[in-house]
């Protein structure tokens, strides 16, 4: 139970029922019959046991009366945390997915992205990718922009409007021959960077903050990497990029820096690789590479859909984590064809399978661990764990409320089921409908609220 004089904010609202998170030691803990208060300020003011409901009334100053029920088939858990998405290619998720990644940036994804010049377009594309994403219970993204400056400013507004926990990054690229109009000199590349952060940081969201984006190191000069990691470290930025995707890729980027021992020696090099740092991706990545992200603090995304649409590769979970290497989940839009972070469960746990047909040595991730890595992995991956990822007093209430026996929902109940049954039910079969209720901060986010009438 909370100390009252943690914080002066009053109770705002107060859950009674079940509720699933994750810890460090444990991947999942199950609270059954708990009260959860949440503070004005949307912080975690209180967690308890739901027979000591008057004396947690009058320590906090609730009334019994008001607190919220939750229903047998109903939980509350984390909010999902999406660690890698491109909001600019939601336009065509769910299709072309027929090429290799060079040949599909190339052939889809840099075209697409050269349009976001258009704020009209922009606006279109990133208004449905955050209604979407939170719909899905995803209260905290990783955004790839595009190159656009001020779409990418629209990007934050709109994240920041629908009140999703966002980090948002214009991407940076001075070399691509393929869209030759879609790229930028060194030069270009640094002012936009550093208007954007500027411009970014005055808005003073309270949940949404820019994020240094070199695109890869196959669309980077060693000029502009340079910069980028400066850039970053004198605004004690995130940093979010791609590693060891698919093996041409590994190839290429070997013949363009000869002189770096690895893809990771290549970001490593330029102060790219921080305890603030993101890469997706890394099915590829050497066991010393490994070594460098845990040295450095930097982080993985791990995106299975993309992974197996795209031909790209299988990351080896098991081996990141037992390099002591923060991992999050990523949907990694439209590489990746469900804006979904369950979509991101599932094939986590399939890659594992995967894993494990071909060497039945290697130890099969369970559930449990998966939902860990979908939302404390996540929040740790970001570094934003110490404001969110699971149910601690004084972090915020980032949080979704569960029906698994939504009416008209994907789920048939026909047993009696304990709670992890129920988790386990909806990360392998739920969808949007069975989440009732997102919160983001302590503010309810989903259902949306219409515009007031003027």
């Amino acid at each position: 139970m909370a100390n009252p004089d943690k914080s002066s904010a009053a109770i705002a609202y107060v859950y009674r029922g079940t509720f699933v998170h994750s810890t460090q030691q444990t991947a999942l803990q199950v609270q059954e019959d708990a009260l959860l208060g949440v503070d004005t300020e949307g912080k975690i003011a209180f967690i308890g046991e739901g027979k000591k409901l008057e004396a947690l009334s009058q320590v906090f100053q609730f009334s019994p009366s008001e607190v919220t029920q939750l229903t047998e088939h109903e939980f509350l858990m984390p909010g999902l945390v999406d660690t890698h998405i491109h909001a600019c290619q939601y336009s065509y998720a769910g299709t072309a997915l027929d090429l290799p990644l060079l040949q599909w940036l190339n052939t889809y994804t840099f075209p697409v992205e050269s349009r976001f010049k258009d704020l009209e377009f922009a606006r279109r594309v990133y208004t449905h990718v955050v209604k979407r994403t939170l719909t899905n219970g995803t209260t905290t993204a990783c955004y790839f922009a595009s190159i656009h400056t001020d779409a990418t400013l629209l990007l934050g507004q709109i994240a920041n409007d629908f009140g999703q926990r966002a980090l948002v990054g214009k991407v940076c690229m001075d070399r691509n021959d393929s869209v030759k109009h879609y790229r930028e000199s060194i030069q270009e590349s640094h002012d936009e960077t550093c208007r954007f952060i500027k411009e970014f940081l005055d808005k003073k969201y309270p949940l949404a903050k820019p994020v240094v984006t070199p695109r890869f190191a196959l669309s980077c000069s060693r000029e502009l990497l340079e910069q980028l990691g400066k850039i970053a470290k004198n605004n004690n930025l995130h940093i979010q990029s791609h590693i060891s995707e698919n093996k041409e890729e590994i190839q290429l980027v070997k013949e363009l820096f000869p002189e770096s021992e690895s893809y990771t020696d290549v970001y490593h090099k330029y102060n790219l690789l921080t305890d603030k740092t993101v890469m997706a991706h890394g099915c590829h990545l050497s066991d010393k590479e490994l070594a460098v992200f845990k040295e450095t603090g930097a982080s993985l995304s791990h995106c299975p859909n993309s992974n197996f649409s795209l031909c790209s590769g299988v990351l080896n979970v098991r081996n990141v984590l037992k390099h002591k290497v923060k991992l999050g989940l990523g949907t990694d839009v439209a590489g990746g064809y469900s804006s979904s972070m369950l979509d991101a469960v599932r094939r986590t746990l399939d890659a594992s399978k995967i894993l494990t047909i071909q060497d039945p040595k290697h130890e099969t991730l369970s559930f449990e661990e998966v939902f860990r890595l979908a939302t404390l992995g996540g929040s740790q991956a970001l570094s934003l764990d110490d404001q969110t990822g699971n149910f601690e007093v004084g972090k915020d209430f980032d949080a979704l409320r569960v029906n698994v026996a939504a009416p008209g929902g994907p789920i048939d109940l026909i047993h009696s089921e304990g709670p992890k049954t129920l988790l386990e039910k909806f990360l392998n079969l739920g969808d949007d409908r069975n989440i009732v209720e997102v919160f983001v901060a302590g503010k309810k986010v989903v259902p949306f609220t219409e515009p007031k009438a003027e």
